[in-house]
């Protein structure tokens, strides 16, 4: 009987500390070209800095972007927009200055989600309502 108890809290230890790990997060960050060139740096150099997390970067006739999976981090757009990132000269740049926009593609998608749940369940009781009111 001991033995299962044990058993019983160490099992719901175990799952109290993998509900309470944060979500890994998406952040895209957007780059003007030629504000990366008069900074003297390039899009794979920021990328390389940012090497130690899953990133993606993506170039072609738009605005160059790359995209950060951090996993389990527990901090927004704004903090990882205080990030330096050494430009090959003397004097490192936060990366806010750098990037065009930076966008937290986790929160977007709950966002959006809400968004959708909600505009979902009006248009349900619309045509709930539609349907009751025809004999």
């Amino acid at each position: 009987m001991r033995k299962l108890i044990l058993l019983f809290i160490f099992i719901f230890a175990i799952g109290s500390a993998a509900e309470a790990r944060p979500e890994t997060k998406t952040f895209l960050v957007l780059f003007k070209s030629k504000e990366l060139k008069a900074s003297k740096t390039n899009l794979k150099s920021i990328e390389a800095q940012f090497s130690s997390f899953s990133t993606r970067s993506y170039s072609g006739n738009s605005e160059l972007a790359l995209l950060i999976e951090i996993p389990s981090c527990d901090f927004d757009e704004c903090f990882l927009g205080q990030f330096l990132i050494d430009t090959g000269t003397k004097k490192n740049i936060q990366l806010q200055e750098l990037a065009f926009r930076l966008f937290d593609m986790t929160q977007n998608e709950r966002e959006l989600d809400l968004i959708v749940k909600t505009y979902d369940s009006k248009k349900s009781k619309k045509s709930g309502a539609l349907f009751k009111s025809i004999p």
